[in-house]
């Protein structure tokens, strides 16, 4: 229901040696050595945070290339986690009561640009706030649960109609479309309206309309009671203290806005869609993915139930979501064919963005054809460079010119004390102004650097920069 906003770092050796033993699965169909780096980000990422399991499901060319659990999905009694279990997604929900409103748009029973007063006209300022607001957090509309802890209120049953009666009937925090500002209430009023036109909560018209057609036959509706024994169950802690079994919120608080359980797999189905364009039509798969803009027209960042982004330059349709003891990560590249979705069961912890954005990441250094062979130069030259050496036949004259005598005598003498890089990777690769960029991040001992490269189409280095990352 929650945006994550920090993260614990607590290492757990227990936690490492029980990923060490986890089975992989069977369809697994990525590279060998991709899938070691993959389970390598996963175990180091958990073993470092303590979070008890994570569950993990990579698309690639559109397709589902790896499935895998990690740690334990319960501690009491001892339970592995498996690809067949499910977890809370929180808001990730969200993309799915958005789908389910633009379905019904589709189906001509309403509009996004409909305004709030033709459904619940007794709602703050109903007839200037529209349904596309609510979708993409610019209505105004007042938070009901920012916290990232459950109070005492919601440990008790609630209405879809008493939210909306407490919280959308407050004065807005804003004019509607003036400022983005994360509202699970705007939520609330969209799954009510999915339900005042359909007669169907969200859950129930996404079990006829949605799951159906995407092959997912078992996702479970957390709003009106807790994952049983034979899925994972959710864990919180109190500072660094040791992890405890997360209370459940009282039915109903999750209506609309995060109610969903599935598997990781299940939850890659529905970013297939979004890759494939099917399920709904091109105009609302446009609608959902397209930034919003506020009304002095800077984007939002957020679409209809999705952020709008980028990573390393790949155009990233997101979600993360947060319930007691659960927190999840969906990550979707339209145009690369490709997707991420990481479930984990701990609340309060950010573990499945460093897992996520980790594996995207790998994911995007394979599918780059002279990413080794560039590593490979980039480790050289910089060698090269702590002896006061360089081949200026690997550069452009407007390189070269860079490394004129001062230029040289300042990387020798500040490089070389640092001596060999423990480690020396790509962190990032993009296309800009006709040349190929990449990223490298160094670490030594007592420091860390970056390096920025720019090649032309022929090879040469137009650029070669180390700077301080630290």
């Amino acid at each position: 229901m929650r945006t994550i906003l920090h993260g614990f770092n607590v290492f757990c050796m227990a936690a490492l040696l029980a990923l060490a033993s986890a089975p992989a699965f069977a369809q697994n169909t990525l590279p060998a050595a991709l899938s070691a780096k993959i389970n390598k980000i996963a175990t180091d990422a958990l073993a470092k945070s303590g979070v008890p399991s994570a569950s993990i499901a990579v698309v690639r060319d559109g397709k589902i290339v790896y499935v895998h659990a990690y740690g334990d999905a319960r501690l009491d009694p001892k339970t592995p986690a498996t690809p067949a279990m499910r977890y809370s997604i929180g808001s990730i929900s969200k993309e799915f009561t958005a789908a389910a409103i633009l379905m019904l748009q589709q189906q001509g029973k309403l509009n996004i640009d409909d305004k709030i007063a033709k459904f619940f006209p007794e709602l703050t300022d109903a007839d200037h706030v529209t349904i596309r607001q609510i979708l993409s957090h610019t209505s105004g509309y007042q938070d009901y649960w920012p916290q990232d802890y459950l109070m005492p209120m919601m440990k008790l049953p609630t209405t879809p109609a008493h939210i909306m009666d407490t919280w959308a009937k407050k004065p807005l925090d804003f004019a509607p479309g003036s400022e983005w500002q994360y509202s699970n209430t705007g939520y609330v009023i969209a799954g009510s309206i999915v339900q005042k036109v359909t007669g169907q909560t969200p859950f129930e018209f996404l079990q006829q309309h949605v799951f159906p057609k995407l092959g997912i036959t078992d996702a479970y509706d957390t709003n009106l009671a807790a994952l049983p024994a034979t899925d994972a169950r959710g864990y919180s802690r109190n500072a660094l203290g040791p992890l405890r079994s997360s209370e459940k919120e009282g039915v109903d608080w999750m209506f609309g806005a995060g109610e969903l359980a599935m598997t990781a797999s299940d939850l890659a189905k529905w970013d297939i869609a979004m890759i494939d364009q099917t399920l709904l039509q091109p105009a609302s798969w446009h609608a959902m993915e397209t930034d919003v803009l506020l009304n002095d027209g800077l984007a939002s960042g957020y679409g209809l139930g999705v952020f709008v982004g980028r990573l390393d330059g790949h155009r990233m349709i997101s979600h993360d979501g947060e319930v007691m003891g659960f927190t999840a990560g969906n990550y979707i590249f339209p145009d690369a064919r490709t997707a991420v979705v990481v479930l984990t069961n701990q609340d309060a912890v950010g573990t499945f963005g460093v897992i996520g954005k980790g594996i995207a990441k790998a994911l995007f250094e394979v599918h780059d054809p002279a990413a080794t062979r560039a590593l490979a130069q980039a480790k050289a030259i910089f060698a090269n460079l702590q002896r006061g050496k360089i081949d200026r036949n690997l550069f452009t004259a407007d390189a070269n010119s860079y490394f004129d005598a001062t230029a040289m005598h300042d990387y020798q003498t500040s490089l070389a004390p640092l001596g060999k890089p423990t480690s020396f990777t790509i962190r990032a690769a993009r296309k800009r102004g006709g040349m190929q960029m990449r990223g490298y991040s160094l670490t030594f001992p007592k420091a860390k650097l970056d390096i920025t490269t720019y090649a032309l189409p022929d090879g040469k280095l137009e650029q070669y920069i180390v700077s301080s990352a630290d």
